[in-house]
């Protein structure tokens, strides 16, 4: 068997800004919109349980999040199958840190960055959202961008008050996308955060961020009754006081022909059951 070629190479032949699209409101517009709240406490955060193992294909065309990253952020693309699915090579103007990378498979140079990082995203409303929501978060290619892996790991889970990007001529675009997903995703900005991201966007005020549509958290839905001890159920038939009472009735009241309430339920000197008050 003939091994697939590499010669596949992609169309976009020219230079890629890596990210995603920001053609809606002003990124300061929509910052203002956010809610301002404390970190969450981290508990019970793991990326693999509440984020899903593993990259996932979010637009439903058969290749995962990973490698539709690479092949929109990178020129020069040449992939491992006939579908260009599988990225094998590629060119990246990495925006992190300004400088080019010339990448390929296992060299560990490039990254797929979640723009909000996952704890973060966890600690700033995550928790209320869905399994399903939080899996679409973490595979939006509107968080996705290709990057710099030493620049990618030095952010670790930081906000934008902990961390911005070695090349200033990025931070709007990265401000602006974090912006995007928080408010995609109904996540909250610490005022540290908000005043950082304030900051940078002082300096391009027009800053687009992108045109999102906000999701309602959908893991926060208990039922308000479900922690309620329920209402004792009560017997259609006249009860007699001291009389004895079913099995089937323990915990339920019924009246008495004087219009009084009682309970079948035992008593500490009896363990048998009678309608007491």
């Amino acid at each position: 068997m003939q091994p697939l070629d590499l010669d596949l190479v992609s169309t976009k032949s020219k230079a890629v800004k890596p990210g995603a699209k920001l053609d809606g409101t002003k990124a300061l517009t929509v910052l203002n919109t956010l809610p301002v709240k404390g970190k969450a406490p981290a508990t019970g955060y793991n990326r693999n349980t509440k984020f899903g193992n593993g990259w996932k294909d979010f637009d439903k065309d058969k290749c995962d999040e990973r490698q539709e990253a690479l092949s929109r952020d990178m020129s020069k693309v040449k992939f491992k199958d006939k579908k260009k699915c599988t990225v094998a090579s590629g060119t990246l103007n990495d925006l992190y840190t300004g400088r080019q990378i010339n990448w390929k498979v296992k060299s560990g140079s490039v990254d797929i960055d979640h723009v909000v990082a996952l704890k973060n995203a966890w600690i700033s409303g995550g928790q209320q959202l869905s399994q399903a929501q939080r899996q679409a978060l973490a595979n939006d290619p509107l968080n996705l961008i290709a990057a710099d892996a030493s620049a990618n790991r030095q952010k670790g889970d930081k906000n934008a008050a902990e961390w911005l990007p070695k090349n200033k001529s990025f931070r709007c675009q990265y401000v602006a996308t974090q912006i995007s997903v928080k408010k995609k995703y109904a996540l909250s900005v610490t005022s540290a955060e908000k005043k950082a991201m304030s900051k940078v966007l002082d300096s391009c005020k027009n800053q687009k961020a992108a045109k999102v549509t906000p999701i309602k958290p959908a893991g926060s839905s208990k039922s308000t009754t479900s922690s309620k001890p329920k209402a004792p159920g009560t017997v259609k038939v006249t009860v007699s006081p001291g009389a004895f009472c079913k099995g089937a009735d323990k915990g339920k009241r019924g009246k008495s022909k004087a219009g009084k309430t009682y309970t079948c339920k035992s008593s500490k000197s009896e363990s048998r059951l009678r309608w007491r008050v």
